[in-house]
C-alpha cells in the first residue's frame, strides 16, 4: 500500500483516550514522503472530523467537501490532534 504525504484516509481511532479524538473518520496523513517511501509501519495523521468542538479557530484547518479532496461533509484538520498511527488502522484513501 503506497501512502502519500496530504492524502486524506479513512482511519479506525479507537481506542480513543480521553480528549483524543475516535471513531473511525477520515485522517490526513502528514508525515514526510522520504519516511512514507521507506515502507514505514506507522504514519503521522491529523483527525479529520465534521465537527469544531474548539473555540481555538487557530488550531483548526476548515477544509471545505468537495469532489477532489472526497469529503462529504466540510470538516476541520485538527492540527493539535497530530498522532502516530499504524498502517493497519487505515482502511480506505479517498
Amino acid at each position: 500500500m503506497k501512502i502519500k504525504r496530504f492524502e486524506i484516509w479513512i482511519a479506525n481511532l479507537e481506542p480513543a483516550n480521553q480528549s483524543e479524538p475516535g471513531k473511525t473518520r477520515p485522517v490526513v496523513v502528514v508525515q514526510s514522503d522520504m519516511i512514507n517511501n521507506l515502507n514505514h509501519t506507522s504514519f503521522v495523521v491529523c483527525p479529520v472530523p465534521s465537527q469544531n468542538r474548539s473555540n481555538n479557530g487557530i488550531l483548526r484547518v476548515f477544509v471545505k467537501a468537495t469532489k477532489s479532496n472526497g469529503l462529504s461533509k466540510n470538516s476541520y484538520i485538527l492540527t493539535d490532534q497530530l498522532r502516530a498511527i499504524d498502517i493497519n488502522r487505515l482502511q480506505d484513501k479517498i
